[in-house]
């Protein structure tokens, strides 16, 4: 929900709660939503031709295998194997979990070559609306900005809305990795802002970033942007189901069981993230040490121990956050639980000072991002907690105590 920063959009959740019940009724008579077929993705062409291709005479192994599999199948071929693949496939291997960290940056840059190509095109298609051309244009802006020197692409897929992830440091020689995950109206055109920066994915972690590297600068640390699952548009009725949270929780747990190395991972899951994270938390790997949440309409359980996680789970919320007025239940699928700052949900609760609303917590020289970036680095014993008896704190004692610890 990372659009929105006041509360006039309060009275569309309870309206959808309120017709909670209808939904249900609805749902089992057979009410579906139906879209029309387009066709294949281009990504979905692209795996279609890796899942046919051939190198040195030997098929390609599946796409969608375990991602050691496929680390050991990239390990086995030369450098100019691997480009080469990475050229004639550029889509499959930049979203491929497994292939080497470096060559999906290379592939993403081919793939986003060609998808600017085509914006280019659509931009002067005189089939388009001038809507449609504006749209084009500015698509392929963004696609300009993506591929400026030094960004590190990890993930694109120009289908829809888009979806795209970004890694900030070195992924492969990173003490610990911090992922944050947004929430709604997030896609390939909001993936980045230059006004409200630190409301998008990329000044969020970007600002994560920055923040851990002076908290500890001798923990090398890298931070991955992921916008790459498919949020819901704005406060309607997605926003209140878990729907899109689902499929996001599968693809947050294939993208975390293919990072690179063993080094611990934290998340950082903003408003509608949270339900992501929250549903992802059953089946995260074990090298996941921390959840935190922020701005959170609730994580699809009753209490931080139905998570059922051995991850630390931190919740946080600044005082005018208008996401603690909306309801904190869950109805014939709509809402998304308990409210994870409340005393009974048994989170860390951490101080959000500073924060400045439902957008904030990322905002340089705040507490809730310097808090952030403690947790990023390990540094717990140097929290600030909500409290003023330090309780988020408790039981920590053994914990890593970078930075400033």
């Amino acid at each position: 929900m990372t659009s929105f920063d006041t509360s006039p959009q309060l009275n569309v959740w309870r309206a959808l709660l309120a017709l909670a019940v209808v939904f249900v009724m609805l749902a089992t008579t057979g009410w579906t939503a139906l879209r029309n077929h387009r066709g294949p993705t281009a990504l979905e062409a692209s795996i279609s031709a890796w899942e046919h291709g051939r190198i040195d005479g030997h098929r390609l192994p599946d796409a969608q295998a375990a991602p050691a599999r496929l680390a050991r199948f990239f390990a086995s071929l030369g450098e100019w194997q691997r480009t080469s693949l990475a050229r004639r496939y550029p889509l499959a291997v930049g979203n491929m979990n497994g292939a080497p960290v470096g060559l999906r940056y290379f592939a993403n840059r081919s793939a986003l070559h060609e998808a600017r190509t085509v914006e280019r095109e659509r931009m002067h298609d005189k089939r388009l609306s001038p809507s449609g051309q504006r749209e084009a244009a500015r698509r392929m802006h963004h696609y300009d900005s993506l591929l400026a020197p030094g960004r590190h692409i990890l993930a694109f897929d120009p289908a829809g809305s888009g979806k795209v992830a970004e890694v900030f440091g070195n992924l492969n020689r990173a003490d610990r990795v911090s992922v944050v995950v947004p929430g709604v109206d997030t896609e390939l055109v909001t993936f980045e802002r230059s006004e409200r920066k630190y409301s998008a994915p990329v000044g969020m972690a970007e600002s994560l970033y920055e923040a851990e590297r002076t908290t500890s600068p001798d923990t090398r640390t890298a931070v991955i942007a992921w916008a790459d699952y498919t949020s819901p548009s704005g406060l309607g009725m997605e926003a209140a189901t878990a729907t899109r949270a689902q499929h996001g929780a599968v693809r947050l747990n294939a993208l975390l069981g293919a990072l690179p190395g063993k080094s611990p991972v934290s998340l950082f899951c903003h408003s509608y993230g949270s339900v992501v994270c929250g549903l992802a938390a059953g089946t995260l790997p074990a090298r996941v040490t921390d959840i935190a949440v922020a701005g959170s309409p609730g994580m699809r359980a009753d209490s931080a121990a139905r998570l059922d996680t051995s991850a630390h789970v931190w919740a946080m919320r600044d005082g005018d956050d208008w996401i603690q007025d909306v309801p904190y239940l869950e109805v014939g699928g709509l809402g998304h639980g308990a409210d994870p700052v409340s005393t009974g949900f048994g989170a860390r609760v951490l101080s959000a000072r500073g924060a400045q609303g439902h957008s904030g917590y990322f905002v340089p020289g705040t507490e809730s991002l310097r808090n952030f970036a403690e947790i990023g680095v390990g540094a717990y014993r140097t929290v600030a907690c909500a409290d003023t008896d330090d309780t988020c704190r408790a039981d920590l004692s053994g914990a890593t105590a970078a930075g400033r610890a």
